[in-house]
């Protein structure tokens, strides 16, 4: 390259040449590093408090910020609703797109948006996709009292399941009806997957389609306890742990069924193939699509550097939480393809995943529970406390969650150990509507 350019002018120009390319990174660096020294980062987080999304979000929040130029800080802010459209529409149409803001987006806002249904403000391929921290299996599973034992019971037998938006809860059994003729019906209206399986467990729905790791995180003893079956996997790839229980893919059962009229085979195919390349997106986090490049390379560095990380790791596996890392760029190069895909295909996909009956509405009931404060973490934000000789959990809100302390109007930080307080709330390890405290 030298002598090239040498043969169109100086060594000095080259030499200058050369100088400012080896100097490029090292202004991009700096330009970074600059411009996020003192910053807070937001980690606007598409789902509600409890959940895998939210918690996948906060392990982030808690980490990344040591692997950024200049070190900012994260605070977490969860918007929820419409699957994440409403955070991507937020962070995209009104929050700044200078990189202070990461967007914790549920998987399937993307097909959302591609499938050209109504509410998404953005396009998918145009924000910048960080990476995800997992490749999802997908399940259904209902419960033993249902009658339901295997996937294919369901071709004759109904089972109510436990909606929580139009994402898997939702979609996948409205797409198993209108492609292999299933009976699911949806109950929906669920805020979140921790009030959804707060549903199932006391017997107001029967079951529910989600993330396989997020299942056994919030089922918990419920399903390890023998409640619980998995009739089914979603996903392009079979998941170890589900395989060796014996639990089918769904295309096992496409070229079993009839196919609705209308419909081939391959072209079934090729739909569930369409959404379940979204599970191989997982967990995936975002940035708005007028982000300078370099700080969009320099996020993408960190998040990168970060998943490798000891203490993170540590952290992931203390939160429970399978760490399956794939790369923002693999995220982009996805989104791009499916981008692409015919219009008559998308129309033909965004038909199928429309439930065709009438989904009965969630009716969210709150109980009462009395009990000294014995634990107060994340400046409040997490509670604990003893009720009829057993511990419970409670998140605390600071907008959504009305709180008295002496009889007056307080913040989550006034609630103290050894407090007596009052929680109205879904149940146990769910958001608080109200707390009342003695001072």
């Amino acid at each position: 390259m030298t002598t090239c350019i040498r043969s169109i002018g100086t060594g000095l120009l080259a030499g200058g040449f050369a100088a400012a390319l080896a100097a490029a990174p090292a202004l991009a660096q700096s330009s970074v590093e600059k411009f996020y020294k003192g910053k807070k980062i937001i980690m606007l987080i598409g789902s509600t408090p409890g959940g895998g999304y939210d918690t996948y979000s906060r392990l982030i929040s808690r980490h990344m910020g040591r692997f950024i130029p200049g070190k900012p800080t994260f605070i977490n802010q969860n918007k929820n609703g419409a699957g994440s459209i409403i955070a991507i529409n937020y962070a995209v149409n009104r929050m700044p797109n200078d990189g202070t803001v990461i967007i914790g987006a549920q998987r399937n806002a993307a097909m959302v948006q591609i499938l050209g249904k109504r509410g998404p403000k953005f396009v998918a391929k145009d924000l910048h996709w960080l990476g995800s921290l997992a490749t999802e299996a997908g399940v259904c599973v209902v419960t033993k009292r249902s009658g339901i034992r295997h996937f294919s019971d369901l071709f004759t037998k109904h089972v109510l399941m436990a909606g929580f938006g139009p994402n898997d809860s939702e979609l996948q059994p409205a797409m198993f009806n209108n492609t292999l003729g299933t009976r699911f019906k949806i109950i929906a209206g669920y805020p979140g997957s921790p009030l959804a399986h707060l549903a199932v467990q006391r017997g107001e729905a029967d079951g529910m389609c989600q993330s396989w790791s997020s299942f056994k995180a919030l089922a918990g003893k419920y399903y390890t306890d023998g409640h619980m079956l998995p009739v089914v996997q979603m996903g392009l790839r079979k998941s170890p742990e589900l395989t060796k229980m014996g639990v089918p893919t769904v295309f096992e059962f496409i070229e079993k069924q009839r196919m609705p009229k209308g419909f081939t085979v391959d072209e079934v195919k090729t739909m569930y193939e369409m959404v379940f390349a979204a599970k191989d997106m997982g967990r995936p986090f975002a940035l708005a699509p007028k982000v300078p490049k370099e700080r969009v390379a320099a996020l993408r560095k960190a998040f990168n550097d970060m998943v490798k990380d000891k203490e993170f790791l540590a952290d992931a596996k203390k939160q429970n939480r399978e760490v399956d890392v794939v790369t923002g760029v693999e995220i982009q190069n996805t989104i791009n393809r499916l981008s692409k895909a015919p219009k008559a295909l998308l129309a033909k996909l965004e038909d199928v995943q429309r439930y065709k009956g009438v989904k009965q509405k969630a009716v969210i009931k709150y109980v009462k529970h009395t009990g000294k404060v014995s634990a107060t973490k994340r400046g409040g934000r997490r509670i604990e406390f003893m009720h009829n000789g057993k511990k419970m959990k409670v998140r605390v809100s600071g907008r959504k969650t009305a709180i008295t302390v002496g009889g007056k109007k307080a913040k989550r930080k006034a609630i103290k150990i050894g407090m007596t307080c009052t929680f109205n709330y879904p149940g146990n390890n769910t958001q608080a509507k109200n707390i009342d405290c003695k001072s």
